[in-house]
């Protein structure tokens, strides 16, 4: 059977109906889900093991039979170490099929398929009695629910019915509990994913300011966590302003409520500044006393222990509703809001505490519509003083007092540097009243009359839209540019004038793990995962490169940055396809995980913009990666049996970029 995807063409724009089969959508959830990520996750499955047998051994002393219920069992791995420490039996919960039926194969190729039951149901459904899906309640609770904000994958609805309904009273959890931790910083850096900032512009006649507005100014954003590799930001991007400070734990082994609440802590800041941002993240006690504890604590807190990488729990950065200057040792009350999915902060002197104690906090919403529009890179990227330079003097060289100047990108501030650089007249397709006018209207369907019969001899974008994943999407650029040729000068100046797609072969820290397989995980064999995950990225994925924010993740280059296409802004689309191949030489021995890819743009004959590599700073080739934008990751399917080349070789590669569909498909051999 088939079914139809519709989809917006990131590159051409044009929405396209998609014939794909019908597991399509399971694929792309195989192919792009933590599993491989987790099961690399040695300090979690060592301590899971742990706490799983310290609680067998508590149940089996008071001469119970230990039942378990796993819920969320994926693979079968938590409820396989259970019946390996001498569980007499395991109900093991999993609502998503393809994986409920991978953990029937894997129970099974190891042998436990007598004291483990898969069941495919959401835990929420799960009945209990002589017709039930479980015999009896539980009496060992063991689940594996959480993300990187500990309650937003839906862990407190399913404990709350869990204990309700499937568990008996004073069951055993692992974990047994968990703590949220915050430390109050002060970061220009991260702040600058959150507001605006003023932008100097030096014009004919004087410096002007572009100032956001007081409703962008005032705004208190989204109560979207921002999730992040904490351990990838230098301390000097960040000042401490209090000590980590433990705000809220959940004790697992009790019941537990998913109903809205807040928790409120007092706290001294031990130096003054702008209290901005507050970092966040949790630990989980395996058993009663603490002794098994599996942190997601970042580089600064535990400077001596060894850090477990992970991908599918990382930390938190939350925004506070505005900037407030405190006091080394002035007294401050810090309240934490949750509803059953996410937290969100409020911090307040104490003097302003005793007028209104009991207000509840409500969760922010934005009122401006940039924390809408604009991701959290997207607001890094307006803020950079040096790309915001580099348009500014692009711009000084190609506008003129009679420029007629049309900017096609979203959420842009080109159109209002294009003004205060003296050009006549701006249009901004998708306020400076009479001087910049919004065209409501896409490329294709622009007209005369949206220009006022005028035509544009300058066409400016950064380009950026919103819709692009991967650095070429941003190409749209070109097919819009195409789609306005009738409405530009013969001798219009398009900026930038041209772009290009760049490579790198590359070997990673850490990130090679997510498609890496796992075999044999704590004495289980789980290869059936690794097939699994395997075929779903050959369905469509593996010949695909896939997006990563790579400042988060070290690589070191194996050979030279190398251009591979070039596209010519100042001619439309062609109608062929634009190919190429070649080899690059491997010039560091290294593991060759995959390779990088980015978009660079030429505004100006000596003025460039990379979306990717900024540079590669030391001879062991480790890169800088612009932090405001995702590069493209292509892996090489050969890393699973990860070759290290003794002698450094070549590797040869083939693109092709489909002027029709805007797609780029690529080819490498090592």
């Amino acid at each position: 059977m088939k079914t139809f995807c519709g989809r917006a063409n990131p590159t051409t724009g044009a929405m396209e109906w998609l014939e794909e089969a019908e597991d399509y959508d399971y694929h792309q959830e195989i192919a792009r889900s933590r599993y491989a990520d987790m099961l690399h996750d040695k300090d979690r499955n060592v301590k899971y093991y742990q706490g799983i047998r310290a609680a067998v051994g508590r149940v089996k002393e008071r001469g119970e039979r230990a039942i378990v219920l796993d819920i969320g069992t994926g693979t079968g791995l938590l409820s396989m170490m259970a019946a390996s420490a001498g569980a007499d039996f395991c109900y093991a919960i999993e609502v998503f099929k393809p994986m409920a039926n991978a953990a029937v194969k894997i129970v099974e190729k190891n042998g436990f398929s007598d004291k483990i039951k898969v069941i495919n149901k959401h835990s929420t459904e799960v009945t209990v009695g002589p017709d039930g899906d479980m015999e009896c309640r539980a009496n060992i609770l063991v689940t594996e629910l959480f993300d990187t904000e500990l309650i937003g994958e839906g862990a407190l609805p399913s404990y709350e019915h869990a204990h309700k309904y499937l568990v008996q009273e004073g069951c055993e959890a692992v974990p047994h509990r968990a703590t949220v931790y915050v430390q109050l910083v002060e970061s220009k850096r991260m702040w600058s994913w959150n507001k605006l900032f003023p932008v100097h512009v030096k014009a004919e006649d004087g410096e002007k300011i572009i100032v956001p507005p007081s409703e962008m100014e005032n705004c208190p954003g989204v109560p979207s966590v921002c999730d992040i590799q904490l351990n990838q930001m230098p301390s000097s991007d960040f000042t401490a302003l209090t000590d980590v400070m433990t705000m809220f734990s959940v004790d697992f082994s009790k019941p537990v409520q998913s109903a809205s609440t807040s928790y409120r802590v007092q706290l001294e800041p031990v130096k003054s500044g702008k209290a901005q941002i507050l970092l966040s993240w949790w630990d989980i006690d395996m058993d009663p006393s603490g002794t098994i504890n599996c942190t997601m604590a970042p580089y600064w807190v535990n400077p001596t222990s060894a850090l477990q990488w992970r991908d599918h729990w990382m930390q938190c950065v939350y925004f506070l509703p505005k900037e407030e200057p405190v006091l080394q040792g002035e007294e401050l009350h810090l309240t934490a809001c949750r509803d059953e999915y996410s937290v969100w902060y409020k911090l307040q002197k104490a003097r302003e505490e005793e007028d209104k104690a009991d207000a509840r906090v409500e969760s922010p919403v934005c009122r401006c519509h940039a924390h809408l529009l604009w991701n959290r890179p997207r607001f890094g990227e307006l803020n950079d003083q040096n790309r915001t330079h580099q348009y500014i003097e692009s711009l000084r060289k190609v506008l003129n007092t009679d420029s007629v100047c049309l900017c096609i990108s979203d959420g842009s501030l080109l159109p209002v540097l294009a003004h205060y650089l003296g050009a006549k007249q701006v249009f901004k397709a998708n306020h400076l009243e009479d001087k910049i006018k919004i065209i409501e209207a896409r490329p294709e369907l622009l007209k005369p009359s949206h220009l006022e019969d005028k035509k544009v001899s300058v066409l400016v974008g950064e380009p950026f839209f919103s819709t692009s994943l991967l650095p070429w999407h941003n190409l749209y650029f070109w097919y819009a540019r195409t789609a306005v040729s009738s409405h530009l000068t013969s001798n219009v100046t398009v900026l930038p004038q041209s772009a290009s797609l760049h490579m790198m072969i590359v070997e990673f820290q850490d990130l090679w793990r997510i498609r890496s397989p796992c075999g044999i995980c704590e004495g289980f064999d789980v290869r059936t995962m690794d097939d699994m995950i395997k075929d779903s990225l050959n369905f469509r994925e593996s010949k695909e490169a896939e997006p990563h924010p790579l400042w988060e993740y070290p690589c070191k280059s194996l050979s030279d940055p190398r251009e591979v296409l070039t596209f010519d802004f100042r001619k439309t689309v062609p109608q062929h396809c634009l190919s190429t191949e070649g080899s690059v030489n491997i010039l560091r021995k290294g593991r060759s995980h995959g390779a990088v890819l980015w978009m660079e743009y030429h505004l100006a004959d000596d003025i460039s913009i990379s979306t990717g590599l900024m540079q590669i700073s030391n001879e062991k080739g480790n890169c800088e990666w612009n932090p405001h934008c995702k590069q493209a990751v292509y892996f090489f399917s050969s890393v699973i049996e990860s070759e290290t080349l003794s002698d450094p070789g070549a590797v040869t590669y083939a693109m092709n970029f489909d002027t029709k569909t805007g797609e780029i498909a690529m080819d490498f051999k090592l």
